[in-house]
């Protein structure tokens, strides 16, 4: 199991591929890990250096006590890049890993030509809507916060299905502080003025049936980036490489063909 010591922090990852192969970047949202891609892997061709990590606080990376600044997690994602010697890779961040792609990108051209931002924003609710969450989540654990999220996040359709009851308890097995720690970071995050001065290919994408991150927020900050393009898969909630895989891979290969790293 793979770890890279950032600065005393172990973070878990997960490098498959070639070593020169065109290398593709994934970071996950709240709440999971990066398993959370598994089924979307399945469906790229051999020949890409597929990267993917835990978030602080979430997997087996190491979960430092709360809060966490979202500066913090993009300079993980920075040292991890640094430590695997990544650069012009494509990164795609779902959620809070599209917080740390647009701020990665604004900080280190270098490593990154061009962006997937998937259900995220450059800037999401208000501080007192997050800290109500953190509270809730202190006083209730990951069941409290799992009977409000997991309704936003999921299909009607999915949660109906026999899948729904593994992710529920994935969900479930997070660590409180780790979590905590990301709420806060995401509440003190706004990108507008960041991302709006971005200059890179960007494919973004959103769930039909999101109820966490609404499509037409998505458009909207995809639309901060001149020249990105926005795509939207049907029947799909927060997580459509979770419901849509082979929907989000075709996209994915499609947007690297069309910027030429495949």
């Amino acid at each position: 199991m793979p770890f890279v010591d950032l600065n005393g922090l172990r973070l878990h990852y997960r490098a498959d591929g070639p070593a020169d192969g065109p290398p593709v970047v994934f970071a996950n949202a709240i709440c999971t890990n990066l398993h959370l891609w598994d089924a979307v892997l399945a469906h790229l061709p051999p020949g890409l250096r597929l990267i993917r990590y835990d978030m602080r606080g979430h997997g087996h990376s190491d979960c430092p006590p709360p809060p966490y600044a979202m500066g913090q997690l993009v300079r993980d994602a920075e040292g991890l890049l640094d430590h695997l010697d990544v650069r012009d890779c494509v990164f795609v961040g779902l959620s809070l890993g599209g917080f740390v792609a647009q701020g990665l990108a604004v900080k280190r051209l270098d490593q990154i030509r061009a962006l997937v931002l998937s259900n995220t924003a450059a800037k999401l609710g208000q501080p007192a809507q997050w800290q109500a969450r953190i509270d809730a989540l202190h006083r209730g654990g990951m069941t409290a916060l799992a009977d409000t999220t997991l309704p936003a996040w999921f299909t009607r359709a999915f949660r109906a299905g026999p899948d729904f009851a593994a992710w529920r308890e994935r969900f479930l097995a997070q660590d409180v502080q780790g979590v905590a720690g990301c709420l806060a970071a995401i509440s003190g995050t706004d990108f507008y003025t960041p991302t709006s001065g971005l200059r890179l290919p960007t494919l973004g994408i959103a769930g039909s049936e999101d109820g966490a991150t609404p499509a037409d927020l998505v458009r909207e900050t995809v639309g901060l980036i001149p020249g990105s393009r926005f795509e939207l898969i049907r029947r799909a909630g927060h997580l459509p490489c979770v419901e849509q895989p082979a929907e989000f891979a075709r996209l994915l290969l499609r947007f690297l063909k069309e910027t030429g790293h495949v």
